[in-house]
């Protein structure tokens, strides 16, 4: 196959995706374009894009949800292809096939992937056809006495779990715990789905109590060649949402490692995938078993702990994969060599999860050995009540976990500095210095059920403190004199 020119591309996203991808095309020297709307007109991917295009009011909708302005800034331009991200358009199949229908390069899976794994329903008969686990559920059942009938059939105890047939980011699912929680929740569910989804459809599934979120990282070209970058336990969550990563899974063993790198292959090749993709499975710690959940048919948030990992650039891969080109290794030669942590500063009240919007007054980044940033923000810039409110990435590698979480705990205690809104810095802090993370025992229950003692853990810090310091040391000056050593 002969491999495609690709010399300017077009990021659809804005913030943290963004700046990522940005980063990967300045090491290729490929041009870039930014899109923003009106309040992101002084945003970091903006300043550094080679070129930006205003695509409408803040409002996603009329912005970067806006399919036909996108396409048509990448035509005027002259952009070679398109870089969805993650979030807004990325998973989207009429996207993707305007920009393929527009003669560019998508840099993605094909659209009727998406489409396909978009939908939870045929995601779970793709599984099941590539001989992968599935959690215990029905399909489009609304009638509570047929749920519990199945119930009773099948042995299912509660809590259950209604899901949005097109669920995703923590939307469009509830846990049931009761008979008379199950109207209200099928109500609630339908009502997110079409909100956020446009579909009302359902699933019902047994709530796994005790779970744990694995995802196995893989990556395709378009001659058949396929891999698998290993695993990360995104299992630290609030919300249904991830906030802490890591690669490789603190608990896992060989045995089961390699169960869940074949299953994700399987199924990939089962659906003829090429470019990035995530695979996720939740993992039952009583009875060892793991099921599938979803594919993420895109660059996912926490790729770059993979990267850490592996000394791989997934974005470039991406790039190449879209230009044509097969894989440069087999999977004998990807090995990982380091353990890797990422945390997710939003900008939210630590305890209540509340949006925190306004302009970072001031803005130090975690830096030193063995520190990865991903920046979506700079001092002053300001962080809009718009869009999602992730700030940066901190990634923290060792040469064992242990290392690893040495450095995040220096990272966001020691060397990194917000102010202008609040972030979920006292809260990341709290869970890695937990006993029980420490140890790699935890569920996606874990904040739920520690939340009291994480918030007692928290240490306020603010700009009084530095205040302090010369206040002690002067008083100390005072009552002492000058040390000596000055």
């Amino acid at each position: 196959m002969e491999t495609r020119k690709i010399e300017k591309i077009l990021v659809a996203n804005r913030a943290v995706p963004a700046v990522r991808i940005l980063h990967t095309c300045r090491d290729r020297k490929i041009k870039t374009v930014a899109v923003y709307s009106t309040p992101d007109r002084l945003a970091q991917h903006v300043i550094m894009a080679d070129t930006a295009v205003h695509i409408g009011e803040a409002p996603p909708g009329e912005s970067y949800l806006n399919i036909d302005r996108i396409v048509q800034a990448a035509l005027e331009t002259g952009a070679d292809a398109v870089h969805p991200g993650w979030g807004f358009l990325a998973e989207n199949p009429r996207f993707a096939e305007a920009v393929i229908n527009a003669g560019l390069a998508w840099i993605g899976p094909p659209p009727e992937v998406i489409r396909v794994m978009g939908d939870k329903r045929e995601a779970k008969k793709m599984a099941a056809a590539a001989d992968v686990p599935l959690i215990p559920g029905i399909q489009d059942v609304t009638d509570p006495e047929a749920i519990k009938a199945w119930m009773k059939k099948e042995k299912i105890p509660y809590p259950l779990m209604i899901k949005s047939s097109v669920s995703g980011g923590g939307k469009g699912m509830l846990k049931v715990e009761r008979d008379d929680e199950i109207v209200p929740a099928i109500d609630r569910v339908r009502s997110e789905g079409v909100k956020f989804f446009g579909d009302d459809s359902i699933l019902i599934e047994q709530y796994i109590e005790r779970g744990r979120h694995l995802e196995v990282q893989i990556v395709a070209d378009q001659h058949g060649n396929i891999v698998h970058l290993f695993e990360r336990e995104c299992t630290i969550q609030r919300r249904n949402q991830k906030i802490i990563e890591e690669a490789p899974a603190p608990t896992l063993d060989d045995e089961l490692r390699q169960q869940l790198y074949a299953a994700a292959l399987r199924l990939m090749k089962t659906i003829n995938y090429s470019s990035a993709g995530t695979v996720e499975f939740l993992f039952d710690t009583r009875t060892r078993q793991y099921y599938f959940l979803e594919v993420n048919t895109r660059l996912q948030v926490e790729h770059g702990i993979t990267e850490l990992l592996t000394g791989l650039d997934i974005v470039s891969l991406m790039i190449d994969i879209a230009r044509g080109k097969p894989l440069p290794f087999q999977q004998s030669q990807v090995h990982p060599n380091r353990w890797a942590l990422e945390a997710r500063l939003n900008a939210e009240d630590p305890v209540t999860f509340n949006p925190s919007y306004g302009t970072l007054t001031r803005l130090y980044s975690p830096q030193g050995p063995a520190v990865r940033i991903s920046p979506g923000y700079y001092e002053g810039a300001e962080i809009p009540p718009f869009y999602d409110s992730l700030i940066m990435l901190i990634k923290a590698t060792g040469a064992d976990r242990e290392g690893a979480i040495r450095v995040m705990d220096r990272s966001i205690s020691r060397n990194l500095r917000i102010e202008g809104v609040k972030t979920l810095a006292p809260l990341l802090l709290s869970i890695i210095r937990h006993p029980r993370f420490i140890a790699g025992e935890y569920s996606t229950r874990f904040i739920d059920e520690n939340m009291e003692e994480l918030v007692s853990m928290f240490k306020e810090k603010d700009s009084e403190d530095e205040l302090l310091k010369i206040a002690r040391y002067v008083a100390e000056v005072s009552a002492l004199g000058i040390p000596k050593w000055i």
